[in-house]
Parts: C-alpha cells; structure tokens; sequence
C-alpha cells in the first residue's frame, strides 16, 4: 500500500527529514538484510518516497532541491561506510549489505543518468584528446573570475568565511580517502605517481603536515567545532554531490578513466580558488595559520596538476586510445559538478549575510 506523500512544502520537509531519521537508525540494525527479510514493510515508507524523489529530482523541469538533498545525503551515509572512521566498530555492521548495495546502485544509476545530460558527449571520441587535455588545463589554472569567486574573494564576512570552512570541513577533514581508493593494482610508473600525490595530501606520513591538519587549525582559529561532519546539516546537496560523485567513480574500476579526468580538474583548478579564499582570509584578519590550509595547498596542487596531466592523464590516453574519452569526461564533469557545489556554497554564505 503507497504511502500518502505531503504536497505542501513545510509539510513535506519535515517528512523527508522523519524518514531520513528513521533510515539512518534501521541501518544500524544488527543484521539489516535479515531484518528487512523478516520485515520487508520496514522500507515502504522509505520506498515510496525515494521514488518521490526521483521523480522530483530527475524527471521533472522544475526540479526540487529538496529532492536532490534527500537523494545524496541517503547516498552519502551509505558511502561513508567505505572509509573508516576510528568509532565503534558496530556502526560497520552493515557495510556488506545487499539491501544497501541494492539501494545505493539505484540511486546512482538514476543520478548518473541525469548528471550526464548535463555534459556535451557526443564529439568527445571525435577530439584530439591530448590537445583538448593541454587545452582545457590551460584555461582552468587562471580561469576568468565568475562573479561568485569575485564575491568569496572581495565581498565575504566572517559569518560567510566560516559558513565556507563548515560546508567544506566535511570533505576537508576526511580529504584523500578516495585517492586512496584507486592505489592499488599492478604497479607502473602511473600508479606510483598517483602514490606520490596521495603520500603528500596525507603530509609525508607526519600527522602535523597533513592537509586535514591545516583544516583543523583554520577551524580552531575560528572557534569552530573541528569534528568530522559536525556541519553536516548546512551542506548542500550540490557539494554532497561533489563527494558522492567521487566515491561513484573510484568505487568502479571501470570508470578509472574518469575519476583520473576528474582528479586532474581538482588539482588544477585548486590553486586559483584557494587563492580567492586565502585572500579572503587575509581581508578578514586572520593569521597565516587561519588561512595555512589555502596556502598549502596552492603551492602543492600546482605540482600535482603538472604530475597529474603529463605523468597520470597524457600517458592513459596514450595507453587506452579507445576509451581515451572517458578522461576528458570525467574532468569536463568534474568541472561542471565543482563549479555547481561552488555556487551552493556561494548562495548558502548570500542568505547569512543578506547579500
């Protein structure tokens, strides 16, 4: 029997947000694929508002927000079972469920679909991809300023300076553990490379050079809360997405082209947005260790987009000439997911501030 959904908005919200709760407490459930089994009733709540949320998410024009919000914060909570988070071991007891693997493949499938629709792909295996390669990563290391990098740079508060470091604190604290997850394998001078670059976001092996380090002293410098995903309820589903959208990919080796393609836009575009949020930082008065994190990464990422781009991209288009397309997928959708998760971030700082 179908569940009667809220039509009005106020309504409707408090709706996700009861379901979501109850979804996030049946996952802990000892053994959530017997349970379901036993209670197959126990997700029909869940169901029909998870088709819902398709359907306001993906089918209609005027999609909800609040759709894609429950759709990626569902997905992330099955993600974030794929890193280990030095808690209660018990909180894994359903990692290798097939009831969770069922749902999360249907979500992305559904998701991919649509994100697709939004990148041009039917030139790309017409291309010359190295030239479009070298080409795309010249416009993105000194890109144009869009009208919200000139806002975070020139124009942010410090109320919207620590709404930024809250949204990107769950990525930031936590940075690296995909890379992580495309390491292994057979070895050659390409998976060294990405080693390289994995061994310093992770600081050389000393914990006080870490990146996620410098996270921390930027948000100890604020007073803010420095625990992972302690600002989980202000991130927007586009830079939900943007985590999602990298687990997606380097979860499936099938799609290594693309998380590389992906991974090379990262590294390039980083230095020119950090720049914008270091100068930031500066404007608003904090010392060099409230902005260590930008600066860190700047000198680093310019690095890591030179290595990514001649010693990790160039040599697997060289090396899968067939599906060599699928790089400059992955960085043309990387760029256009990143871009979207900045502009969320950019309106969530406009409504502190009455911008």
């Amino acid at each position: 029997m179908s569940t009667l959904i809220p039509t009005d908005n106020e309504s409707l919200n408090s709706y996700y947000i009861k379901t979501e709760e109850e979804f996030v407490e049946l996952i802990k459930n000892n053994n959530l694929d017997n349970t379901l089994k036993l209670n197959p009733d126990l997700m029909a709540k869940f169901e029909d508002l998870l088709n819902f949320a398709f359907v306001n998410a993906y089918e209609k024009n005027n999609y909800s927000n609040r759709a894609h919000l429950f759709l990626q914060r569902v997905l992330y909570y099955i993600n974030r079972l794929n890193i280990f988070w030095f808690d209660d071991i018990q909180n894994y007891i359903n990692e290798d469920s097939t009831a969770l693997f069922s749902l999360s493949k249907q979500i992305e499938t559904e998701w991919a679909k649509w994100e697709l629709n939004h990148i041009q792909t039917d030139s790309l295996e017409c291309l010359p991809l190295e030239e479009a390669l070298n080409k795309r990563v010249n416009e993105d290391l000194n890109p144009l300023p869009s009208e919200e990098t000139l806002f975070l740079r020139n124009k942010m508060l410090q109320s919207g300076y620590k709404r930024l470091l809250a949204i990107s604190s769950l990525d930031g604290l936590v940075e690296a553990s995909q890379l992580s997850r495309v390491l292994g394998g057979v070895g050659n001078e390409i998976q060294l490379m990405l080693a390289k670059i994995f061994w310093e976001e992770y600081g050389g092996g000393k914990l006080s050079h870490k990146h996620s380090s410098y996270f921390i002293t930027m948000l100890k410098e604020l007073n803010m809360k420095t625990v992972p995903e302690a600002y989980f309820d202000l991130v927007p589903w586009e830079v939900l997405a943007n985590i999602n959208h990298s687990f997606l990919l380097s979860e499936k080796k099938k799609n290594y082209l693309r998380y590389v393609g992906g991974l090379l836009y990262i590294e390039v575009s980083a230095p020119s947005a950090f720049q914008n949020y270091q100068k930031a930082g500066e404007r608003i008065g904090l010392t060099e260790a409230g902005t260590g994190y930008w600066s860190t990464h700047i000198k680093e990422d310019i690095r890591h987009g030179e290595w990514m781009l001649n010693k990790v991209a160039v040599p697997l288009v060289n090396k899968y000439p067939d599906q060599a397309w699928q790089v400059i997928l992955g960085y043309d959708q990387q760029k256009f997911i990143s871009t979207r998760a900045v502009k969320s971030i950019v309106r969530s700082i406009r409504k502190i501030n009455n911008y």
